[in-house]
Order: structure tokens, then sequence, then C-alpha cells
């Protein structure tokens, strides 16, 4: 007998069972390609990262919308105390519940009405994500918001200037300690009394801001309706080096309301 021959035989029929299986195995767990693999692991991650910025986003405009909203400083109006670039935050619930804002305070307003007369036309598409960048403070403005400084509420009477060249408010002189270097209160000259309902309003930088001075002659006199305050400055987020609170200024501690006004 060939022993030889029949572990020959035996040695072939286990590998040709062993291929056999191998092929089923094939046939029963399909290899994928390793770009289809890596295509299917990376689905589910991107959409999952894209619903999660979705969420981000949507929960910041919320909270800019009504609760503290930045806001890019354009120009150079309210220096020092605001400089270009700076991002402010603006405290939209501080005149929500019953306050109105006070002498003194850093507001931001929409000017429709008073600073201007008729909102500038733009591309509603181009306006919605203008408006939705500056909501963010990654955008200027709209060119009807501004920042400035209340100077006079309803009631008050606001002139200048005094024989010193000092701001008067109610017949007491002003020192404005937050004016910008070298500035005089107002190189024009103004004697006014606030309606009630509404304010006056100056830039820090009297020599570079156009404010409530600038719209005497012009319907509302230059006087901003309370209920068109979108909010107070109160911090100064960014850059960095700015982070700070817009300190509030005691130039008007001394200041009495006149008999029958508010504030």
């Amino acid at each position: 007998m060939d022993t030889e021959a029949q572990h020959t035989e035996r040695d072939r029929s286990s590998e040709s069972l062993a291929g056999s299986d191998e092929r089923s195995r094939s046939v029963r767990f399909p290899r994928a390609a390793p770009g289809r693999r890596s295509a299917q692991g990376l689905g589910p991650s991107w959409r999952r990262t894209g619903q999660i910025g979705a969420a981000c986003a949507l929960f910041l405009f919320l909270v800019s919308t009504f609760v503290v909203q930045p806001f890019l400083i354009p120009s150079g109006s309210m220096e020092p105390t605001l400089q270009v670039g700076d991002r402010v935050l603006v405290n939209k619930p501080a005149y929500r519940f019953g306050a109105e804002p006070a002498r003194g305070d850093v507001v931001v307003f929409d000017g429709t009405g008073s600073f201007v007369q008729e909102p500038p036309r733009e591309n509603p598409v181009t306006g919605l994500l203008r408006a939705a960048a500056a909501a963010l403070g990654l955008a200027e403005p709209a060119e009807t918001d501004y920042v400035k400084r209340v100077i006079g509420v309803g009631g008050d009477r606001v002139a200048c200037c005094d024989k010193g060249g000092r701001l008067t408010l109610n017949g007491r002189a002003v020192r404005e300690r937050y004016l910008y270097e070298g500035d005089a209160p107002s190189r024009v000259p103004f004697d006014i009394v606030v309606p009630q309902g509404t304010l006056w309003v100056m830039g820090d930088h009297r020599g570079n801001s156009r404010d409530s001075r600038d719209h005497l002659g012009e319907p509302g006199g230059g006087m901003v309706p309370v209920d068109k305050v979108i909010g107070r400055a109160d911090w100064i987020g960014w850059p960095l080096g700015r982070w700070s609170t817009v300190e509030p200024t005691g130039a008007f501690r001394d200041v009495r309301s006149p008999e029958g006004a508010h504030g």
C-alpha cells in the first residue's frame, strides 16, 4: 500500500475543504472597500457636528436677541471710553422691568426717526445676513444703530456752555471727566429742555461725534425716544486686552431734577 500517495491525497483534500470554507466565509461576510468604509464611518460624525454647530448658533442668536448682544464699535465718537473695534456687550433687560435710562448711561439705540429719518434700503437677503452677523458682533451694526452717553432725561434742561465753558444740567455745571482729552463740552451752543419719554445723548469725543446737537433743527429735535433704546453697554468683551466693565460716571451725582420731572 502506497502510504505516501494516501497522505498526499488527504493533504489535497484538506486544502480543497479549507479553500471552500474560505470562499464561503467571503460570501457570507463581504469585505467593504476602504474608501466606502471610511465614508460610512464619517457620515454620522459630520452630521452630528453640523447639528451641534447649528444648535450653538441658534443658542447664541437667542441670547443676543433677548439677553446680551455684542455690538461692534465702528467709529471713534465714544473715545476714550470705547475705541474703534471694541465689542461691547449690551445688556438688553436693563430697561425692561420698569427701569429707564439714567444720566451717564452708555446706551445703544435705534436712531430711526431721530438721527435717521428714513432707514437706508438694502437687499432683503443681504440685510438678513448682515443682521445675523451683527447680532453676533461679527459685523458692523445697522446704519441706524448708535452708541452714545445719556446726558439729559425727560424734564432736564441741558445747556452749553456756561462762563467756565462747561455743560450745565438743570442749572448745575457738570464736570465731564470722561471727555476725550482736549475736547470742549461743545463747540455748538444750545439750550434745550428734554421732553418726557425722550433722551438727549452725546458722544464722549465731542469733536468727532454726530449726536443730538446735530439734529436740533430736524423733526424730533435730536431727542431719542426711550422706547428706541436697545440696551445699556455694560461690558467691553473684546479684544481680550480691553476686557472690562463700562464704568459708571459720577458726573451727574449732584444734579437735581426739576420739580415735577423724573430722573
